[in-house]
């Protein structure tokens, strides 16, 4: 019967070491969280004006740089540049205009393959032409793509002869050799 009065306070003692630990660990576990919220998704403090007049004078330094060495490099003689025209040296001003998203069924025979491709075309004329002949555009591109299978489009040739047809089917469709150069901004096969 002696033994009967210990027992409860040994339980009593056990079950509330188990409640100090579990308050402990809630502890740690909201510190830990409280610094990876600051650490990860606190907000930034404002910038300052001075801290921005900063980064723009770091801007403008850098955006001088290359603009001495492009100056220097005509000077010696204008190496790697592309020349326009008999124009006593002078460049045509190129545009580059982004046009919409093609999606288009390949020519594939035993698959049902999609091309997706978006496009930014340069110009060497007025940018205009594009938007006043986007109809016409359009078709012919979805008539040239749907033409191609995934196997002419996998390969890096390919995709040189697709940047080929393609300014020829512009320059076809605005009915002027305006259209300098296409680029691929987007370019899946699934």
């Amino acid at each position: 019967m002696a033994d009967a009065p210990e027992e409860p306070e040994g339980k009593k003692k056990s079950s509330f070491l188990k409640y100090i630990i579990l308050v402990v660990l809630l502890l740690v576990l909201a510190g830990g969280g409280f610094f990876a919220y600051q650490y990860f998704f606190a907000h930034k403090p404002p910038v300052t004006a001075e801290q921005t007049k900063e980064q723009a004078q770091a801007e403008e330094k850098k955006a001088e740089e290359p603009q001495a060495t492009a100056e220097e490099k005509k000077a010696e003689g204008g190496h790697g540049e592309a020349k326009k025209g008999g124009h006593g040296g002078k460049e045509a001003p190129s545009n580059l205009i982004a046009l919409p998203s093609f999606v288009v069924n390949l020519a594939d025979p035993n698959a049902r393959r999609y091309l997706k491709i978006v496009l930014s075309v340069e110009m060497t004329g007025n940018p205009e032409l594009l938007e006043a002949n986007q109809a016409k555009i359009r078709d012919a591109l979805l008539m040239l793509l749907s033409t191609k299978t995934s196997q002419d489009l996998s390969t890096l040739e390919g995709k040189i002869l697709l940047r080929k047809e393609i300014v020829d089917r512009l320059n076809q469709a605005i009915g002027q050799a305006k259209v300098a150069r296409v680029y691929f901004t987007d370019f899946v096969i699934q």
